[in-house]
């Protein structure tokens, strides 16, 4: 049975509950199978009738309905049934459990454990919010807290380069299709670009291809990329205004020619303005869905 068919199941159910043996007839799983759910994960709550029988309802129904689509989607039993119950809590709420297990994970040093959470959170709240409200505010915090203690370092670099690869397996083949083409760098000396693969993830949702050069990269090379691919947009971001303004004579130059936006906190209203250049403001997935729909964002 399908996760669709399982919802539209439990849509369609009598008000009474179900015994197990109908039910799992019903859901298409095993008693077995679900009284080990129920049992190791707490994944069904059934009521008690008045003779003392466990029933189940259409919330366990669909309870399971997201168990086997995790299941579906290579989860570990334990993370489907995770997820699967999570998904019952407030959005907000969500959010800001993924996000303190997520730190909790970094903070020491658990890789397995910060794949899990990005699992389970992924498969609740989807890559946008993830981005937003998980992924992006907890490296901040992750980064925040160098002046504080000695392993804060250690646990930055950690968290940066498992998270940035992890990330760049979800850009495969984010160059391929026939959308408007995006070229994303980072200046010479700028070696964090984990906001800018979160940018062209979700500029990627709305259809524009992707072609990604990464941290560190030289204005020649940039300039030369721009001349033979020909992008629709070029971004460059970074978080010190001194190697954008390093670049300013080339930047102005690259401008009259292609369009340019300039992101993250290097990219200064003071900067920009002296430039001509514009920048990307505020929330990355507004910023994101308004360059999204088109040149006039």
């Amino acid at each position: 049975m399908s996760v669709q068919s399982v919802y539209n199941l439990s849509m369609a159910s009598p008000p009474e509950s179900l015994r197990i043996g109908e039910f799992a007839r019903r859901v298409g799983v095993s008693s077995d199978l679900l009284r080990a759910w129920e049992r190791r994960y707490g994944l069904l709550q059934p009521v008690r009738s008045p003779g003392g029988f466990r029933l189940y309802t259409s919330e366990d129904a669909e309870r399971v309905g997201r168990m086997r689509h995790g299941l579906d989607q290579g989860l570990s039993a334990a993370q489907a049934a995770q997820a699967a119950l999570l998904a019952e809590r407030p959005a907000a709420g969500l959010v800001d459990d993924a996000a303190s297990r997520l730190l909790a994970a970094i903070d020491d040093f658990d890789e397995p454990r910060v794949h899990a959470v990005l699992d389970e959170s992924l498969e609740a709240l989807g890559l946008e919010t993830v981005l937003r409200g998980v992924i992006l505010p907890v490296l901040a915090d992750v980064g925040d807290g160098w002046p504080q203690e000695s392993l804060a370092i250690s646990r930055e670099h950690f968290a940066s380069n498992l998270i940035r690869a992890r990330l760049l397996s979800l850009a495969r083949l984010w160059g391929r299709g026939p959308g408007p083409l995006a070229l994303l760098a980072c200046p010479a000396g700028e070696r964090h670009d984990i906001t800018l693969v979160s940018f062209g993830l979700i500029l990627r949702s709305y259809g524009w291809r992707i072609l990604f050069l990464g941290a560190d990269t030289p204005f020649e090379t940039l300039e030369r990329t721009v001349q033979t691919a020909g992008p629709d947009l070029t971004v460059l971001a970074s978080f010190d205004p001194a190697l954008l303004d390093a670049e300013a004579p080339a930047l102005r130059r690259l401008a009259r020619r292609a369009r340019v936006l300039l992101s993250g906190p290097g990219a200064t209203d003071e900067l920009c303005s002296r430039l001509r250049i514009d920048r990307l403001d505020g929330d990355l997935v507004a910023a994101a869905a308004a360059v999204g729909r088109g040149p006039e964002a």
